[in-house]
């Protein structure tokens, strides 16, 4: 069964009246919001400002946050620190798949290197004295 478009978070539906009226605030905010570049929504071939549920989202949360009084420019703020963590985050989550597979290998060579030395130790415990080299000089 084909996605309908309103499964598309990231789909320019809304207008700036719809978001207003489901948020219960001024469209005069939004406008600010786009003005602070706090919240970008696309616009339509008309000019008209349209938003996706992702933008609808963080309007809310930005709405929560002048609650708590913040000013615009401090919440543009917050939410270039809030994506910049969840880039250093993602940096973080690759170096550590790195450090394991390279842990993971120097485990590997450590039990090889062991296990050689165990079959060089059991050889000369057989006959007492060193194997002889695999290639003359």
């Amino acid at each position: 069964m084909p996605s309908l478009p309103l499964d598309d978070e990231n789909l320019p539906l809304f207008t700036v009246g719809q978001v207003a009226e489901m948020l219960e605030i001024q469209q005069a905010f939004l406008r600010r919001l786009d003005d602070f570049r706090v919240v970008r929504p696309s616009r339509s071939p008309g000019g008209q400002r349209r938003y996706t549920r992702r933008e609808i989202t963080v309007v809310q949360y930005v709405v929560n946050l002048v609650d708590e009084g913040m000013t615009l420019t401090a919440v543009r703020r917050v939410l270039e620190l809030e994506e910049r963590v969840r880039e250093l985050e993602a940096q973080r989550d690759a170096l550590q798949a790195e450090l394991e597979a390279h842990r993971d290998a120097l485990r590997a060579a450590v039990a090889e290197r062991d296990a050689r030395l165990a079959r060089l130790a059991a050889g000369r415990r057989d006959d007492d004295r060193p194997p002889a080299p695999d290639s003359p000089d």
